[in-house]
């Protein structure tokens, strides 16, 4: 039996992951350590929690913790630590700096002392394209690669890249066995509903206007978030000690595309647009060279975008409860309820 501890995974992509493993392996038990900051939802994880599964345990908790995180991996012998806990929302980072700092990087700094002295076999950190920055739009034969220089726009990157550069010194200096993964923008169920596409279906849901930032023409590359599940179970089974890997959807798109395919799945009027006043320092191009990956682990992405979207806008269709629960902030009582006695 496999062991992996989740840190983060009450967040999208990581909730995403914990379902994923459990469903597709029989062999592995999981961790969720999670301090369900306002992106995490308990509710994401009740099924497993209300199952009783015993391949699935969740711990509140705050990775900057030292001592908390300490006792986490004392009680419990890990074969894996895979990295989600992070601030991410870009717009946030902007306000509010200090957060982004103090998790992104001071908590991977605590998982790494703690994997350290523990001698766990594989440190797995998930990152961002976000850290290199952006690339002309008109420049559409050019990509990120894993070689490609850190060249952060926010403090959201800054601390994305500083958490990935700590965590290649840890294996530079004590040996520590990592690898690290940077994905271009996810998306698919239970995704916060802040964030792009979840917003967007929210408000029109809601009879709300869909805000679209600045000319809309920023491209991104966008990744169904089941593809970057796989694709992170194969690097941290198969993937070489101390390599990046980049996983990309082969999906680029202009977001005010993107805003109008998600508008045609949910048959409303392209009139719900309203351009706002674009964010500082707003990327233009995001896009992906996953080649690496493809020829080293046999990865490949496998949802194509429009298939990814009507899945998605059917997801948050059948799933309403969950995202109003969100909206409303009823979510954060959710923890009470679950685990009246903690």
């Amino acid at each position: 039996m496999e062991k992996i501890l989740v840190t983060g995974g009450a967040g999208f992509i990581g909730s995403n992951f914990i379902y994923y493993m459990l469903n597709a392996h029989n062999d592995v038990s999981i961790t969720c350590l999670d301090a369900l900051t306002y992106a995490g939802s308990i509710h994401t994880l009740e099924p497993l929690i209300e199952s009783g599964d015993p391949a699935f345990r969740f711990v509140k908790g705050d990775i900057t913790d030292r001592d908390f995180v300490m006792k986490i991996f004392r009680e419990e012998t890990f074969d894996t630590v895979v990295n989600f806990a992070a601030e991410s929302h870009v717009d946030r980072s902007i306000d509010t700096p200090e957060v982004f700092l103090k998790t992104n990087i001071i908590g991977t700094q605590v998982l790494l002392d703690a994997f350290n002295k523990y001698g766990i076999k594989r440190f797995h950190q998930v990152s961002t394209d976000e850290v290199y920055g952006d690339l002309p739009l008109e420049a559409t034969d050019e990509f990120f690669t894993e070689e490609t220089p850190l060249h952060t726009s926010s403090p959201y990157s800054a601390s994305k890249a500083s958490a990935d550069l700590l965590v290649m010194a840890y294996a530079r200096t004590y040996g520590t066995p990592v690898t690290i993964s940077r994905c271009s923008n996810n998306y698919g169920p239970y995704q916060f509903p802040e964030k792009l596409i979840p917003l967007m279906i929210s408000n029109v849901l809601n009879g709300k206007k869909v805000p679209v930032y600045g000319d809309g023409l920023n491209v991104r590359d966008w990744l169904y978030v089941e593809d970057h599940c796989r694709a992170i179970d194969l690097i941290i089974h198969k993937g070489a000690i101390g390599e990046v890997y980049n996983i990309g959807g082969h999906n680029e798109r202009h977001n005010i595309d993107v805003v109008k395919t998600v508008l045609a799945a949910l048959n409303e009027s392209e009139d719900a647009i309203e351009y706002v006043t674009d964010r500082p320092g707003h990327d233009r191009r995001y896009a992906i060279d996953a080649s690496k990956i493809e020829a080293a682990l046999g990865w490949v992405p496998e949802t194509p975008f429009d298939e990814g979207i009507a899945r998605t806008v059917d997801w948050y269709l059948n799933n309403r409860s969950w995202w109003e629960n969100i909206r409303s902030g009823n979510y954060q009582n959710d923890f009470a309820r679950l685990f009246p006695d903690a």
